[in-house]
């Protein structure tokens, strides 16, 4: 397994544990609220990360375009946690969370587009998986 593939495995694991556990958080709160909870551990864990790997560094190759993207991808990642929270604050966190998983399909369509990633059949077949398995786990 490449490095890259064990990190998104890890991954998964952790995002898989956060829906169920900010669930569980949720019980008294708002999602608003919990959001922000949880954005402010996310706020110092990031940083302590970069202390202590010591990636400061890293900032004196950041470009105007790079802080441009970055910030739009902060925009859009805020805007997904603030509609995911009120979501899983009042619906069913399993059924929330494989809504928001299809995700993937409109990533895959815009890696295509704009970062000219390669479409393969092997692309194609598991996109359309995921649009069956949406449909199939969403009707009544």
């Amino acid at each position: 397994m490449k490095q890259y593939q064990i990190f998104a495995v890890i991954s998964m694991i952790f995002a898989g544990l956060t829906s169920v556990i900010a669930k569980a958080g949720l019980k008294n709160v708002s999602g608003d609220t919990g959001l922000a909870i949880r954005t402010s551990f996310v706020f110092v864990f990031v940083w302590f990360n970069i202390l202590i790997f010591n990636h400061v560094k890293d900032f004196g190759n950041l470009t105007k375009r790079d802080v441009i993207f970055l910030a739009f991808s902060g925009l859009t990642t805020s805007l997904s946690w603030i509609f995911y929270y009120k979501a899983i604050k009042i619906g069913n966190v399993s059924e929330v969370a494989l809504i928001d998983k299809a995700s993937i399909l409109i990533t895959l369509f815009l890696a295509v587009i704009f970062l000219h990633e390669q479409f393969t059949w092997k692309i194609a077949l598991g996109g359309l998986l995921i649009v069956g398995g949406l449909i199939i786990l969403t009707m009544k």
